[in-house]
């Protein structure tokens, strides 16, 4: 039987980040697959010793915007190709995609846009939504398991948010962005989290404004999303509650193969 260990972590900055051990912890964890969202930096602005990590291969995509936005992969197994985008201008130049083939699966790391800044941004979180629905439905038709991992910037259900009444007109529980969530499940695909675990006070992230973290007073904005297809091979999902370093603490997903 062989297994693979995917991590995900919205790192808030990856210099920041660095500066509070996620070299040792990396090297520590050994993921198979590690994928970051808000690195806030180009390629060379990656600190030199987690550029070249023995036995991991790097991949980047980076906002048009300085100190923006920003996903990059670690990974020991070499994917068939990747990309950096869906095509759509508007939304590759922000950095927000990383598109890994594996053979087996398409890992999709992906920082999804935020909506509370404006009624603008709010549509052009709802525009991206959709374009990427319908990127990953064309590959699922056409045969090809799929993994989403990232910050989906969107507390699904009542159980993923400490405070759901206070935060029911707040952009990240809107109606309309949890009605999506519920479209894209209806689809065919499986928030693997809640498979494995039901509990309330489950989150992985916490405003850093007011000791939320200290209180658990957070949102579930993690996640990993396979195809119903794939699920067999899911052998757990689960969040990396005390691992700090970020706002966000690290989720992970252990897939499992019958050779």
């Amino acid at each position: 039987m062989r297994k693979n260990r995917i991590l995900c972590w919205n790192v808030n900055g990856i210099r920041a980040v660095h500066r509070k051990g996620f070299k040792n912890w990396l090297i520590t964890e050994k993921p198979d697959i590690l994928c970051l969202q808000e690195t806030k930096a180009i390629r060379k602005q990656f600190p030199t010793d987690i550029m070249n990590l023995k036995g991991y291969q790097t991949y980047f995509s980076e906002a048009d915007r300085k100190g923006y936005s920003g996903v990059a992969m670690y990974t020991k197994i070499k994917p068939e190709k990747v990309k950096k985008g869906f095509g759509i201008d508007e939304f590759d130049q922000e950095g927000r995609i990383l598109i890994a083939d594996y053979v087996d699966f398409v890992l999709f790391n992906i920082y999804f846009p935020n909506g509370k800044r404006s009624p603008e941004r709010l549509q052009f979180k709802m525009d991206f939504y959709d374009s990427f629905l319908e990127y990953i439905n064309e590959l699922k038709d056409n045969g090809r398991n799929i993994v989403v991992c990232g910050d989906l910037n969107t507390a699904h259900k009542e159980i993923d948010i400490a405070r759901p009444k206070e935060n029911e007109k707040i952009s990240g529980f809107l109606p309309e962005e949890r009605a999506w969530v519920d479209k894209f499940l209806s689809q065919g695909y499986v928030d693997t989290f809640r498979e494995f675990n039901k509990n309330s006070d489950q989150y992985s992230w916490w405003s850093y404004r007011t000791k939320a973290r200290e209180r658990n007073v957070g949102w579930r904005l993690d996640y990993f999303f396979v195809n119903k297809e794939f699920m067999d091979h899911v052998e757990s999902s689960y969040i990396l509650s005390d691992v700090m370093g970020s706002d966000h603490a690290p989720i992970g997903l252990d897939l499992i193969w019958n050779d």
